[in-house]
């Protein structure tokens, strides 16, 4: 889809060039971050929770550990691995679904204290995100139950 859109700017611009002569540069160099971060999931904005919660038990029946890289997420099935990716920083990390939540209105996605950590936004308590799925549990697969696309809902 990337390459898609970056061809489909490219040939725009030598349309519309004004000499008929122009020629891509031999090295264009980094793309512009707008092409680096097209959505493939979901987008929105995550928040992270911590020491409050250490050990208390999540939806899925385990203990909540602040320092693993676990997400709380309001519809997809217990299990499901996904790849959050903060579009501040471009930071990524495959977290698993172990937990219901977020709790409050508009927020997409709960992640762990180690999640935010390494996403970079623990200061900031709050930040845009991605959410895009990697793989659903196996049980939802053998039921036939899940999902049919890789999108989130």
């Amino acid at each position: 889809m990337r390459k898609l859109v970056v061809g489909c700017v490219l040939a725009g611009v030598l349309a519309l060039s004004p000499k008929s002569e122009a020629r891509l540069p031999a090295s264009p160099g980094p793309l512009p971050v707008i092409f680096q971060a097209m959505p493939k999931g979901k987008v929105g904005v995550a928040s992270w929770y911590g020491s409050k919660h250490q050990g208390k038990a999540t939806a899925s029946g385990e203990s909540f550990d602040m320092n693993r890289l676990t997400a709380a997420h309001r519809e997809l099935p217990l299990g499901t691995t996904v790849r959050v990716t903060n579009l501040v920083n471009l930071k990524s990390i495959v977290l698993r679904v172990n937990d219901r939540g977020p709790g409050i209105d508009g927020r997409l996605i709960d992640v762990s204290w180690a999640a935010a950590k390494r996403l970079g936004f623990v200061n900031a308590g709050l930040t845009p995100v991605e959410v895009e799925v990697v793989s659903y549990p196996k049980s939802c697969l053998q039921q036939g139950t899940g999902p049919s696309s890789s999108r989130v809902n």
